[in-house]
């Protein structure tokens, strides 16, 4: 029985905790709701922090004898108190997972219910302590910050199962080859009374065939118990993902039945209860931040993906569908799910399109007293989500510092102190915390890697991933081969970098009154970062709006070119991949997406998707200014992703100057999954002032691609 649609609701206070459970109680004055929703999206709360109370009837018949009820949520943003008839069922903490109470005598007592819930999220006044696991909703630079994500925010229904339920399924898939795979099953079962079960697994391919079965027989206690098996497929059909095969999916089917009651689910009787996944069968590693798939490498070309939309519950599903999409048409192999955990939709549509997901939990920044919370989340997620192939790569946490940067991005010396400081020394976030979580995982979930946290430095005590903001938060982007040549370590994985440009869908903002916008309005709320941009792309350069918004973007598409080929040169030697932060917008806004929230690309997507293809050819990026008669040398590389080598393969370089240029051609093999040098450019250049284009053409048979660069000829 779905109980989703109109509720009431009202402002929560300490007298109407003494009432609002009550059956008899007159709401027909309340405001009403949707459910799934978000209290925001209502008129009536559209400003409020809650907590807020919330009521709903309906009738339901009673469960027959032997039959049990069931009252779930499958998602509270984020803690709940639950009444059911004026009695109290339970707390709910956590936003992502759901939450079930037995209702069976409460339906057996009246055809006549009322469901009434205190929701809270309450607003984290200090930023470097936060209680609530609610990731970017609550804390981050590309969503509002005086959003409050509340509210019931996805099914509530009631269900029926007999005297034992299955209260949860977790499957992985430990190991797989051509050969043989197997899937590591484990239940937890909550039984009326102590019995003798039958426990019936059935994996079945694709086309609906029977690939595994296994019945074994348990013994149960009342109560909660849990069990674990694991069952084998000989000759599997391996998922791959999308750059390197197929993505063929099994339905794992689970089914309890009371002692006797195997023979006659078997002849489609009903069992006391099933529960079914769809999974995949792949192998995943990591070394060294280098990631194989199924025992074959792969460079990982990523980019960071935060809520679809900061409203999760009216994310569209064609929305999540269309992003991942778009994710595979940039040829990108992986999405870094970004300090959140997302709907259904993305997990089940990165499945289908073989694109992997590196999973964050919701921990971003700082956060206090939170340690049992947390890693009981942690084991919710790996039930929740660890059947999906897609998912290679838990994240405990991202950018574990208990700071509160300012809205307009500029960082004070005590802050860029206290970020130096804090990727090196201990602190509660990262050791205490972040090692608890990892260690939950991994206990949780020995199929796939585990990181404790994200954007710690590598250093000798420890660090993970990179985040590297050359040409925004830090130095001239120009500056990243140097440093990367110097602590080659930094350039192992690179978790975020990126510029912010504006994007074309600007009818949330009044252009009309250039160049005097509402600055500190777009800076507290649409997360434009003033004081960067008045270094990198100043508006008080350009005479209109829309030169500044072509020029934010052309300065975006540089930064991300240029990061994106220089890592790729960098292939295996150290770099096992990147994630540019980032793919889409959740709201209206001026972040660093390549989409906006309407999905709107900026110049940065083409960008992206030109030097993420799958071969490509590139040289070292020119100066923008050279004196006359300077000599030019420039290193040309290819890099190739395909899983074959390149036939016939042949470079051609044309460098050209006013008056004049020069041209090189090399011929040579290119391997599968390399990168090879191809040649050195050197040229003098003439002493003539003007433009400098160098066009690199690369063939081979079957296929071409082509690069660009420009630079001028001036004296200073």
């Amino acid at each position: 029985m779905d109980l989703g649609g109109s509720w009431r609701a009202a402002p929560a206070d300490d007298l109407g905790r003494r009432t609002f459970p009550d059956t008899d109680l007159d709401d027909s004055g309340w405001a009403e709701l949707p459910v799934p929703g978000h209290w925001r999206s209502v008129p009536a709360f559209c400003g409020s922090d809650g907590p807020l109370f919330y009521r709903r009837r309906f009738e339901a018949p009673a469960p027959p004898q032997g039959r049990r009820a069931w009252l779930r949520f499958d998602g509270v943003f984020y803690q709940g108190d639950v009444w059911l008839d004026g009695s109290y069922l339970g707390d709910t903490e956590g936003y992502f997972f759901a939450h079930t109470f037995e209702v069976t005598e409460a339906l057996r007592d009246r055809a006549e219910h009322t469901l009434a819930v205190e929701v809270a999220c309450s607003p984290q006044d200090d930023r470097t302590a936060k209680r609530n696991l609610t990731g970017v909703f609550q804390h981050w630079d590309c969503i509002d910050p005086s959003w409050n994500p509340g509210g019931i925010w996805a099914a509530v229904h009631v269900e029926e199962t007999g005297p034992v339920r299955i209260a949860g399924l977790r499957v992985l898939c430990r190991e797989a080859s051509e050969e043989r795979a197997a899937l590591d099953i484990e239940v937890e079962l909550d039984a009326a009374e102590a019995a003798s079960v039958t426990l019936t697994t059935v994996v079945r391919d694709d086309r609906g065939e029977e690939a595994a079965r296994r019945v074994a027989d348990e013994a149960v206690a009342a109560g909660p118990n849990r069990a674990r098996w694991r069952v084998a497929l000989e000759r599997p059909k391996l998922w791959w993902p999308h750059a390197m095969g197929g993505q063929p999916l099994y339905d794992v089917e689970v089914a309890v039945s009371l002692d006797g009651g195997a023979e006659s689910a078997a002849e489609g009787g009903e069992p006391s209860h099933s529960v079914s996944v769809r999974t995949g069968l792949r192998q995943v590693r990591m070394r060294n931040f280098v990631a194989t798939v199924n025992g074959e490498r792969l460079f990982l070309k990523g980019a960071n993906y935060g809520p679809t939309r900061r409203e999760l519950a009216e994310a569209p599903a064609n929305r999540i569908a269309g992003d991942i999409g778009l994710a595979v048409e940039a040829g990108l192999d992986l999405l870094r799910v970004h300090g959140h955990i997302g709907r259904p939709e993305l997990y089940d549509a990165a499945d289908r399109a073989g694109l992997l997901l590196w999973q964050d939990l919701p921990l971003q920044w700082g956060y206090a007293n939170v340690r049992r919370q947390a890693v009981r989340q942690a084991r919710e997620a790996v039930s929740l989500l660890g059947h999906h192939p897609s998912i290679m790569v838990w994240c405990g946490h991202n950018e574990p510092l208990a700071l509160d940067l300012a809205p307009d991005g500029a960082l004070s010396g005590r802050q860029m102190a206290r970020f130096a400081v804090g990727q090196a020394l201990p602190s509660w976030n990262k050791t205490a915390l972040d090692r608890s979580v990892r260690r939950a995982l991994e206990k949780a979930d020995a199929s796939r890697p585990v990181i404790a946290h994200s954007g710690v430095l590598p250093h000798p005590a420890g660090g993970t991933d990179t985040h590297l903001y050359h040409g925004w938060y830090q130095g001239d982007v120009r500056n990243l081969p140097a440093v990367l040549a110097r602590l080659p370590v930094l350039a192992r994985f690179v978790g975020e970098f990126g510029a912010q440009a504006v994007p074309d869908s600007d009818e949330w903002l009044d252009t009309t009154s250039w160049p005097d916008l509402d600055w500190d309005h777009l800076v507290r709320h649409h997360g434009l970062q003033k004081a960067i941009f008045d270094r990198r792309v100043p508006p008080a350069a350009y005479p209109d709006f829309d030169g500044w918004r072509a020029a934010t973007q052309a300065y975006q598409a540089e930064v991300i070119r240029f990061h994106v080929e220089h890592l790729r040169r960098l292939k295996y030697r150290p770099a096992g991949g990147f994630c540019q932060f980032l793919l889409a917008d959740a709201q209206p806004g001026v972040s660093w997406s390549v989409l906006d929230h309407r999905r709107s690309p900026k110049a940065g997507f083409a960008a992206l998707a030109a030097a993420c293809a799958p071969v490509i050819v590139v040289a070292d990026r020119p100066r923008d200014a050279y004196q006359p008669g300077e000599k030019l040398r420039l290193a040309v590389h290819v890099v190739s992703d395909r899983r074959s080598a390149l036939p016939g393969a042949s470079v051609t370089a044309r460098l050209e100057w006013p008056g004049g240029g020069r041209t090189w051609r090399f011929g040579g093999e290119v391997g599968p999954d390399s990168c090879v040098r191809v040649g050195r450019l050197e040229a003098q250049l003439p002493k003539t002032p003007g433009p400098v284009s160098l066009d690199l053409r690369l063939e081979w048979d079957g296929g071409s691609a082509d690069n660009r660069y420009t630079a001028v000829i001036a004296p200073r």
